[in-house]
């Protein structure tokens, strides 16, 4: 599977994710956010970067529910990375949700994805109506 055959909705979406360079992760139509259990961000793609307009550099290396995205800091969103990680159980659900952060509401549908031995962690962000 290469990068631009990425779907939103593809299954086994977290280790397609893992496989891609940067490069790929910029050519895809929807946010990605990888972070670590640390919660600090470790991938930044293009899309997301350009529709949150905040810059890699800025987000980069951030604590993602504190300082990057707190609209997120919920029990929607981060509690449920940290339940999936108390339980060692696999995350992937999608959710509607409202991004409220420097910008007016955006109607989004965020797939959170997790896993106990994974090093990455995944908030995809798709703005298009589903």
């Amino acid at each position: 599977m290469t990068a631009t055959a990425i779907a939103f909705d593809a299954p086994d979406l977290a280790a397609h994710l893992a496989q891609c360079t940067p490069e790929q992760l910029d050519t895809l139509d929807f946010g990605v956010i990888g972070f670590g259990a640390d919660t600090q961000v470790t991938q930044y793609n293009a899309f997301e970067s350009q529709a949150a307009g905040l810059s890699p550099q800025r987000v980069l290396g951030q604590p993602l529910f504190t300082n990057v995205a707190p609209c997120m800091n919920n029990f929607m969103v981060a509690q449920r990375f940290e339940d999936a990680h108390d339980e060692r159980s696999v995350l992937d659900v999608t959710i509607d949700y409202v991004l409220t952060l420097r910008m007016r509401p955006v109607k989004v549908a965020l797939r959170l994805l997790a896993a106990p031995d994974a090093a990455t962690r995944y908030v995809l962000v798709q703005r298009q109506p589903r």
